[in-house]
């Protein structure tokens, strides 16, 4: 059985794939900026996109996006806004969540993703 930093990890891999599946270039995984960190930053064509990756085991306790606390909604805009400025970035953005549901006695290989876009919208 795998421990919270190890399914964060196996997530956020799933989500990367995901994402590339789709046609999203991956500019940077687990970006840090003070106490924030970003789990993915991606281009969705034109538009800079940051992207929260909440895994969980189960559903006992709710979505795993339900997860995103207001507090960890405030770093990652600030942290946001400190890349943009980083890279001289001014202009679409959106902030998407990635929830992913795993079945670990499957080995990974079932498991339940949603793609939510523009969640601050």
């Amino acid at each position: 059985m795998c421990n919270n930093s190890d399914i964060g990890k196996k997530g956020e891999k799933i989500a990367v794939e995901y994402l590339t599946s789709l046609g999203y270039s991956i500019l940077e995984r687990n970006w840090r900026y003070s106490k924030a960190e970003i789990d993915i930053i991606a281009k969705d064509k034109e538009i800079l996109v940051f992207v929260e990756v909440k895994t969980r085991s189960s559903v006992l306790y709710g979505q795993p996006e339900e997860f995103i606390s207001d507090y960890q909604q405030e770093l990652i805009f600030k942290a946001s806004q400190r890349y943009m400025e980083k890279i001289n970035y001014n202009w679409e953005i959106r902030f998407d969540s990635i929830s992913i549901v795993v079945n670990e006695k499957y080995e990974w290989k079932d498991y339940e993703i949603k793609h939510h876009l523009d969640i601050y919208h």
